[in-house]
């Protein structure tokens, strides 16, 4: 899958650095070359054909997000339960073992 962009950023760096050795070339034209003929087009190549990678994680996350929150054991103790007889009056919170 990045043979092709690896290729591209190859040719676009041999691009830049012959713009950079010519004699009529300046390093100001070989970074504009490398960016605008090898960077900024590889990287939205990239992320276009990443769009469907990130969709899938994504929905997995999603599902195992709500697969953690429907899980019995990720619900709380005595959750929804009226509070102890005593623990409201008494001012001492109770202390849960292990």
């Amino acid at each position: 899958m990045y043979l092709i962009p690896i290729a591209w950023l190859y040719v676009a760096i041999m691009m830049a650095l012959a713009e950079a050795t010519n004699p009529q070339g300046t390093l100001l034209g070989a970074f504009f070359t490398l960016l605008l003929y090898g960077l900024l087009p590889l990287g939205i190549l990239m992320y276009v054909l990443g769009g469907p990678a990130r969709k899938r994680a994504k929905k997995e996350s999603e599902a195992q997000a709500q697969t953690h929150t429907h899980s019995p054991s990720a619900a709380q103790p005595n959750e929804g339960a009226e509070a102890a007889a005593g623990t409201e009056t008494s001012g001492i919170a109770p202390v849960r073992e292990k």
